[in-house]
Order: structure tokens, then sequence, then C-alpha cells
């Protein structure tokens, strides 16, 4: 009897394991799982890509069962019968809607089931049949949508040549009649009463072209790039003081943004001062640098005593960006007269000075 006693214990624990293995298993599908389940027959037109046997049944978005077969109709090629088993209380009517869904960025398929307007009823559903292109993913959807597209294209593409030709030659007359049509707009304008926008008045600056002499030769390989400036100084307007603006600027500019107006003037005035050794805009290659940093270049001064204001560093460096020469140059002229001519004229003598002594600065700092 001690012998036998291990043998039956170990076979009572066996057996003990056992039926704890189907009592949860009975508990899974019935207390904790979904309950009592019923079976539907669901009938797919054409094909179901990547549905398999145990994906989720949703209804109205909720998980309700699974899938338990799938197979294959003979005598119907383009159909897939599936059997799907579901919770018992769902309301599946024969109105219910079948569809699939593709959930997840993989796009795994499920069988989706929308409620339908029959509350209650007490007729057998039998099979449900799931919507047209049911198994269609997005990509086939989309490849289908293109297709009717081309389709279209191809039986009007005569129409839409003749509509392109059409535009094209519209275009063409505009083209060739805009002078015409700004007539008839002046004539509308003046027929009502419109008053035009003033036109702008582009002012240049003057780049400098006499030196003193004996000019000295500009060594080594010389750029200027576009100086630098405060965002207030990149415009094309005319730039005043606090407390000194004048009527009258609003339709004057210059020819470009301040910055490159200034490099452009410059580059100029070094081909003047020694055109075989000219600086160049870009620095990769160059021996020197001229930095610029613009300070101001406005219209200042008190009461009636306006001066146009120009004020710059200038900054010598080597192909290793050290400075080997450094200066500020600074010029006040006193306007003539206070008008757009006026201002234009007396930036043009101020320019002409600083321009003429970063010039002969640059050739000896060289």
């Amino acid at each position: 009897m001690e012998t036998r006693a291990p043998y039956i214990i170990i076979g009572a624990f066996i057996l003990a394991a056992i039926g704890a293995v189907f009592g949860f298993v009975y508990w899974l599908n019935n207390t904790a799982g979904l309950g009592r389940r019923a079976t539907y027959h669901v009938q797919f037109e054409g094909s179901v890509s990547g549905l398999l046997v145990g994906a989720s049944v949703l209804f109205n978005g909720i998980k309700v069962g699974e899938i338990t077969e799938l197979g294959l109709v003979p005598d119907h090629p383009r159909q897939v019968n599936a059997t799907i088993a579901v919770a018992e209380k769902t309301p599946v009517r024969r109105d219910t809607k079948v569809g699939l869904e593709f959930q997840g960025l993989t796009g795994v398929p499920v069988i989706a089931l929308e409620g339908g307007k029959e509350t209650s009823s007490t007729e057998p559903v039998g099979i449900l049949i799931a919507e047209a292109g049911a198994g269609q993913s997005m990509t086939q959807a989309a490849r289908d949508a293109l297709r009717r597209v081309d389709s279209v294209l191809s039986e009007n593409a005569d129409p839409l040549h003749s509509t392109i030709a059409n535009l094209q030659t519209f275009s063409e007359g505009l083209a060739k009649n805009t002078p015409r049509l700004d007539g008839i707009l002046a004539g509308v304008e003046r027929m009502t009463g419109a008053v035009p926008a003033p036109r702008k008045t582009i002012y240049d600056l003057r780049a400098v072209a006499d030196f003193p002499e004996p000019r000295k030769e500009l060594r080594g390989q010389l750029a200027i790039p576009e100086p630098t400036a405060v965002v207030m100084l990149q415009t094309q307007r005319f730039l005043f003081a606090p407390g000194v603006e004048r009527d009258g600027f609003a339709e004057a500019q210059w020819s470009d943004a301040l910055p490159a107006l200034l490099q452009a003037k410059l580059l100029q005035s070094f081909e003047n001062f020694d055109i075989a050794h000219a600086p160049s805009r870009d620095g990769s290659d160059a021996d020197r640098r001229l930095l610029i940093d613009l300070r101001a270049f406005r219209l200042g001064g008190v009461l009636d005593d306006i001066v146009a204001e120009i004020s710059f560093s200038a900054k010598l460096a080597d192909k290793s960006g050290h400075v080997v020469a450094a200066r500020v140059f600074s010029v006040s002229t006193k306007l003539d007269r206070v008008d757009a001519a006026g201002a234009v004229a007396a930036f043009n003598d101020g320019f002409a000075n600083v321009a003429r002594d970063l010039v002969t600065w640059t050739a000896a700092s060289l």
C-alpha cells in the first residue's frame, strides 16, 4: 500500500488538472467570454483578400464574435461563403448590412455588421448577403477610380483638346490686344471717376568714375559680398530719421534694395578705379573679402536743414576670416531742395565721397 500511494496521488493530480483545464475552457466560452453563440452564414461576391478564419466580427464597431469557417462555392467561382459565430444577443436582422473593414496600419480585414431599421424579427435570418465590392481594399478602390477617370478622359480627348486650343487662342488674343484693353480700362476709369494709382519714379545711385592720381593697383583677388543691414534698410523706399519726414517721397524709390544697390555701385566704382583687377561678387576663392555693414542710408537733420546721411563699416578679411584692416565711413550732405530729385543729388554727392575714400583705403590696405 505504501508503494501504491504516490501513484494514486499523481493520478488524482493529473485528473484534477485536466478537469481544471476543461472547466477554464467552459468558463471562458460561456461566462467570461461571449456566452452562448449564434451562427450565421455570410455570402461575399468577389475577392475577400486577407480574410482569415478567427478574424473578428464587429457589430456597429463592437467586437461580437469571430469567423469560424471560410469556403469557396464550386458552382459560383466569384462567391465566397463565411460562417460567423456571434454573441446570441447580437441584434442581427434580415436587413443587417455586411461589409469588410481594414483595421490598423497593416490593414487586417474583419467582417463589419451594421444594424438596419428592423427592431425585432421572429423570422429566421437566413443568409446575409455582403454589399457589392465589400472585399475591395482602399488600394483597389483607388485603382478603379483612376481607371474610371482615365476612361472619361479617353472618351473626351477630342473635346478637351479643343477646349485647350480655344484657351490658347484666347490667351494669344489677349496678349495681342493688351494695349487696346489698357485703353478700354483707362476709359472706364475716366467714366467712373476712379483715380489710378500713381506710378513710381525710379532713381539710381551713381558710381564713382574719377579718382585722384596716381592710382595704386589692386593686388590679389578681391571680393565684395552683399552688405549686411538691418531689416529696415532692406528696402527701396527713401528712409527718414525720426521727426524729419517729408511729403513728396511716396512715389519715389531706389532701383534696388539698399544693400544690393550699394554693392552694385561699389563694384562699379572699383572697376572704374582698376578694371584689370576688379573685384568679384563671389568670395569663395578670393584672397581678400571686403565686408560692408550698412548702418545708415537716410534723410536726417533738423527743421529745414535736411541732409543725406550715408554710413557703413568696412572690414578687410583674409581667406581664414581674419580681419586685417577695418574702418567706418560716414558722410552727411545737405540737400539743395527738399524733394526726391534734390535728395538723390545729395545722396550721389555723399556716395561719391565715401566710395572714393573706400576704394583708395582698400587699395592701400591690400
